[in-house]
C-alpha cells in the first residue's frame, strides 16, 4: 500500500512539476499589432491597402430575400490625416466594377452590360472625401464626399468607425483601419434596371485599411 501511495505522490509531483515546467516554457499571448487607440494613429498620407480593403452591398430581391455581393481590391487609394485635426483628413478610394462579385455568374455578367455598369465604358467607381465631421469621444466620423458610378456623381454620407492603428508584423507599414456604413439608391446612378422588382435602395458596409 505504501509504495502504492509513493508512486502516486510521485505522479502527482511530477505532473505538477511539468505543468510548471510548460507554463513557464509557453509564451505569453501575443497582442494584436492593431489597437483601437486613436493616439497610435501618425500623421501623414497613406495608400490604401488592396487586399483587406472592400464593399459589402444587400439589396432587396423581389421582396423574398437580402441579395448581397462584394466589390474587392481597389486599383487606387489614399489617406491624408493629421491626428491633431482629424476633421481635416482626406480620402479617396477607386475600385474596378468588373471586381463585383455576387455569387452569381450570370448576374455577375449581367451586371458589367451597359444596361447596368456599363463596365467597358465606365470601368471604376470613386469615392472622394469632401467633409469629415470627427466625434472624438466614440471615435467615429461622418464622411461626406462624391460617389461616381457609370459617369454619375451624386454627394454621399458614409456613418465611419475607427477600428485600429499600429504596425503590421507582416508588411512592416504602419496601418490604420476604418469602417463605414451607407445607403445610396442605385436608380441615381442610371442603375435602375428591374426597379421596383428589385429594390432601389442599396446597404453598403464598408472596411478599409490604409498603410505608410
Amino acid at each position: 500500500m505504501r509504495k502504492i501511495y509513493l508512486t502516486a505522490t510521485a505522479a502527482l509531483l511530477l505532473s505538477a512539476g511539468g505543468a510548471a515546467l510548460i507554463a513557464q516554457s509557453s509564451p505569453a499571448p501575443m497582442a494584436q499589432p492593431g489597437q483601437h487607440d486613436a493616439t497610435r494613429i501618425t500623421g501623414g498620407s497613406y495608400t490604401v491597402d488592396p487586399g483587406h480593403t472592400q464593399i459589402l452591398f444587400a439589396y432587396d430581391h423581389m421582396g423574398f430575400t437580402r441579395n448581397m455581393g462584394v466589390i474587392a481590391a481597389p486599383e487606387s487609394g489614399a489617406l491624408t490625416i493629421d491626428p491633431k485635426t482629424p476633421g481635416k483628413a482626406q480620402v479617396t478610394v477607386s475600385f474596378p466594377v468588373a471586381n463585383i462579385r455576387t455569387g452569381i455568374a450570370a448576374l455577375d455578367e449581367h451586371l458589367m452590360k451597359a444596361e447596368m455598369f456599363d463596365a467597358a465604358q465606365f470601368p471604376t467607381a470613386t469615392f472622394t472625401s469632401t467633409s469629415v465631421k470627427v466625434d472624438p469621444d466614440d471615435m467615429e466620423a461622418e464622411i461626406t464626399g462624391n460617389l461616381t458610378i457609370k459617369g454619375v456623381t451624386k454627394e454621399v454620407t458614409l456613418d465611419a468607425e475607427f477600428i485600429g492603428a499600429g504596425t503590421n508584423p507582416m508588411s512592416k507599414k504602419e496601418t490604420v483601419g476604418f469602417s463605414a456604413d451607407g445607403i445610396i439608391r442605385r436608380s441615381d446612378f442610371g442603375l435602375g434596371y428591374a426597379v421596383p422588382v428589385v429594390g432601389d435602395t442599396v446597404e453598403l458596409k464598408i472596411v478599409a485599411a490604409f498603410e505608410k
